[in-house]
């Protein structure tokens, strides 16, 4: 009787891993994935940000039709008119600092609550290369980042067509949008608040690898982040503000109006990518050579 030969892949001679091992099939996303999406922080971060449109809705009812802005005319006067432009609204008022937060928090908590845990060794003793974890975390954590930034949006934009109906985007200064037409616009409003999210994505993901503190990680990426919007208020600076990424925070609202301006939206992803490249890099190179003692 012959043996059938063993179609299992083997590693390859005197390498020292077990058969069938490859460094790209360990820490599979998937599992990343479903990992976070069972944490309670996960659905906390949730039902945050599907509850304001809701909190927004019972303050207008409350408080009655929202009242001009004075000289400066901006999506609040206008953001009971239908439901797009309720969706404009609650982004207008969550992208300065609402949305940073559930930013840090994914980002900030990927390799430090690992650390924390003292679970970190024990992934990469599996093992995982560490390029491929600090890889996969940072997949995953991005992921969630934009579900969160596309979460608030959707059910402002469910929640206010019910409440005020469906209708055109009507304009502060004046005209409206169609309402399919509107929805593209605000798509690409999300799109670009999550590219200028990306530095504090890559600033809490850095410190994530530098301290095993998670609060620490997320903290930082937050006060930073204030920081900079503190820096760009000061007037004095004068050009040198455009090199803050908290200077082209709202450029997005150029697209919601008649006759779409890219300009700022351009700059203002150009400045963010650069910043994060840089930060997503120092986190790698910080992750490669750590002595891993948690």
């Amino acid at each position: 009787m012959t043996a059938t030969p063993s179609t299992t892949p083997s590693a390859p001679p005197g390498s020292g891993a077990a058969p069938g091992y490859h460094p790209r099939r360990t820490l599979p996303l998937r599992v990343e994935a479903v990992r976070q999406l069972r944490r309670r922080r996960t659905l906390v971060t949730g039902l945050v940000l599907a509850a304001l449109p809701f909190v927004l809705i019972a303050a207008f009812a409350i408080g009655g039709e929202p009242e001009p802005g004075g000289r400066r005319i901006n999506l609040m006067d206008t953001a009971t008119a239908s439901g797009p432009n309720f969706a404009a609204m609650a982004l207008f008022v969550s992208a300065g600092f609402l949305l940073v937060v559930p930013v840090a928090l994914f980002c900030g908590d990927t390799v430090a609550s690992e650390a924390s845990w003292a679970s970190l060794r024990y992934l990469l003793a599996a093992p995982v290369p560490r390029s491929r974890l600090l890889l996969s975390k940072l997949v995953v954590a991005l992921v969630f980042s934009a579900a969160a930034m596309a979460l608030l949006p959707l059910v402002a934009l469910a929640a206010g067509s019910v409440a005020y109906g469906w209708g055109p985007l009507e304009l502060p200064t004046g005209g409206a949008l169609p309402a399919g037409e509107a929805v593209g616009r605000l798509a690409v409003a999300v799109a670009y608040v999550f590219t200028g999210q990306l530095v504090t994505a890559a600033l809490a993901f850095w410190l994530s690898t530098v301290t095993d503190a998670p609060l620490g990680a997320v903290g930082g990426a937050i006060g930073l982040t204030i920081v900079g919007n503190i820096l760009d208020a000061v007037t004095a600076l004068g050009d040198w503000r455009e090199l803050l990424p908290a200077h082209w925070q709202f450029a997005w609202v150029d697209v919601v109006q008649g006759e779409p301006e890219w300009g700022g939206m351009l700059r203002g992803s150009a400045v963010s990518v650069a910043y994060a490249l840089v930060l997503f890099a120092l986190a790698f190179r910080r992750f490669r050579t750590k002595d891993i003692v948690s």
